[in-house]
Formats: structure tokens, C-alpha cells, sequence
């Protein structure tokens, strides 16, 4: 099956253990149509918990196994931290925005 084309999902608010599911579902749903890059708009969003980063994490291991690319846009200060400690600036690609994450 080819690839679609770029696919952006914003998200805002706080992403914790009540909203991930929804969030999950969302995302493997843009994920069934094998879209060449999947950006998570985060610029509004403004705390995310173990749920959430569960959730991406999972989003980017499906986009990784039929070779797309996924990425995160957009953290906001008070939500950076959380991924700096997890290390998962480390293992997302992130972008300061979601223009540079779909020309990247």
C-alpha cells in the first residue's frame, strides 16, 4: 500500500490517563492510511503524562514499521521538561513547529 500524504493531528489541553484513549484512537486511525509523515502538533497543549507519551510512543513505533516518519511539533515550556526527563527528547523527532516538522 503507498503512502498518503503528510498528515498533522493537533492537540490541546492537558493529555492525561482520560483523554489517551481518544487520542490513541485518533491517531491509529490517521496511522491506517500509512501517511509518509505524521506530525503531533503539541503547541497547545500543556501537560502530558505517562499515558500520553505512551501513546506517542506506540504512534511512532506504527509509523516506523511501514518506514514513515513521525514527529512532535510545537512543545510548549511547561511541557519540554517531561520529555527532557523521560529522555524522549532524545527519541522523538522534534520541531519548534509544525512547518519546519513537514518540511524536515
Amino acid at each position: 500500500m503507498a503512502k498518503t500524504q503528510p498528515r498533522v493531528l493537533p492537540l490541546e489541553g492537558e493529555i492525561d490517563l482520560h483523554v489517551s484513549p481518544q487520542i490513541g484512537a485518533s491517531l491509529a486511525n490517521l496511522i491506517a492510511a500509512k501517511p509518509s509523515k505524521v506530525v503531533v502538533d503539541l503547541s497547545k497543549v500543556t501537560y502530558i503524562d505517562s499515558s500520553g507519551l505512551a501513546i506517542l510512543i506506540e504512534a511512532m513505533q506504527n509509523v516506523g514499521h511501514y518506514g514513515g516518519q513521525f514527529a512532535l511539533s510545537g512543545l510548549q515550556e511547561g511541557v519540554r521538561p517531561i520529555f527532557e526527563i523521560a529522555r524522549l527528547d532524545q527519541v522523538f523527532r522534534i520541531f519548534p513547529d509544525t512547518a519546519s516538522a513537514l518540511e524536515a
